[in-house]
């Protein structure tokens, strides 16, 4: 009988959960993730046809939609280099997909599914929390809604994004995952003391 995966989280359940006078955190393990690298504007928009989504033209933001594999998003990683993300199970299928519409434009399409795990973070203080171990500048007019970036957060390489005013997701590798929660302990401690000390509402 073929025991059922384990996301790399899930012993960290406990205290990731601890964290929720200060900041929600939930993991979304396991999520189909497909690493596109073209450059053709016409296999771009054909690729986005054929996932419902169209491909961000804009630098450092990601697109959202739904289409046959149900709610995706596009991240912009780079000139040329994307990510497709999607629910669980589904990276084979896109990837036949997506490579179909590619046609003969130069160009892969791989799946990179289990590199990284998918980290929801959400609270009013999420950007100051993240502050301390991300040198990219959070504030809401600098990075607004829709903001994607490859950038280092305690020195562990991850994909941000900005959800909402108050909500990031983090594509974090799955090896160095326990040692962002580890982080993320580290860093609520001082905003706990204060929504826990006796007196505060």
């Amino acid at each position: 009988m073929t025991a059922e995966p384990t996301s790399p989280l899930h012993a960290r359940a406990g205290r990731l959960a601890a964290l929720a006078p200060v900041l929600a955190v939930a993991e979304r393990p396991f999520r189909s993730q497909l690493t596109v690298r073209v450059s053709d504007p016409e296999a771009i928009a054909a690729a986005g046809s054929a996932l419902g989504v169209p491909f961000p033209a804009a630098p450092c933001t990601f697109t959202t939609g739904s289409g046959p594999f149900g709610d995706v998003e596009v991240l912009w990683l780079g000139p040329g280099e994307f990510l497709v993300v999607a629910a669980p199970g589904l990276q084979i299928a896109i990837e036949e997909v997506v490579r179909d519409a590619l046609g003969t434009a130069r160009g892969s399409v791989v799946d990179t599914s289990a590199q990284r795990t998918t980290v929801v973070l959400e609270g009013p203080l999420v950007r100051d929390v993240l502050a301390h171990g991300c040198s990219v500048d959070l504030h809401p007019s600098s990075a607004p809604a829709g903001t994607c970036v490859q950038t280092l957060l305690a020195r562990t390489g991850i994909v941000l994004q900005v959800t909402g005013e108050d909500a990031f997701t983090v594509l974090v590798r799955s090896s160095f995952a326990g040692y962002l929660a580890a982080w993320l302990c580290d860093a609520c401690v001082e905003y706990l003391a204060e929504v826990t000390a006796p007196g505060t509402a």
